[in-house]
């Protein structure tokens, strides 16, 4: 989760996590980020001002991309040099969420949001974010990763055939009668 998302806190750990056996999820996700910190799998971190844990693996970038001060004691394979770490965080934001504004990565990093706007403006000329209007409603310039928006094309697509699909024939006969 935290390799796949990002960094998190306790309580955004706890949302993700189903009912296991009557125990609260707070409490579940607290022993096992305990666990993942004590195996240095996981590391506490403070970021924009709040308590998060992180997987290890991404040491360098939150150091070399926000610096942020990292626990003693880690690996030193982990701790090596990530010349484009804020871009890389910028991309793990834009593949995780639906459209967005860069004021929003920058708020959750905790950076100024020109730098995230720099590093979204790399992104998108190496093809991996695109910026429109994506949303109904919303005002001023968005980003959302190309995956992104190819998965929700791909499942709107889906909803409109299923909505076209042929039915059964008690369905059909069910409205013509109702039809007479």
């Amino acid at each position: 989760l935290l390799l796949r998302l990002g960094d998190l806190s306790l309580d955004e750990v706890a949302d993700r996590l189903a009912d296991v056996e009557g125990r609260s999820s707070t409490d579940l996700a607290r022993e096992w980020l305990a666990e993942l910190v004590r195996d240095t799998r996981a590391i506490p971190i403070e970021i924009a001002g709040e308590a998060r844990y992180a997987a290890a693996e991404d040491a360098a970038r939150l150091r070399d991309g926000l610096g942020v001060a990292l626990p003693p004691g880690l690996p030193e394979a982990l701790l090596e040099r990530r010349p484009h770490a804020l871009r890389e965080l910028v991309a793990r934001y834009a593949r995780t969420h639906g459209p967005f504004q860069a004021v929003e990565p920058a708020r959750r990093l905790g950076i100024p949001e020109a730098a995230v706007e720099q590093a979204l403006h790399e992104l998108a000329r190496d093809g991996r974010v695109l910026q429109g209007e994506f949303r109904p409603g919303a005002h001023g310039i968005e980003w959302a990763s190309a995956d992104v928006l190819k998965s929700l094309r791909r499942l709107s697509l889906a909803a409109l055939r299923r909505e076209v699909e042929p039915v059964d024939a008690e369905a059909l006969a069910r409205l013509l009668v109702d039809w007479q």
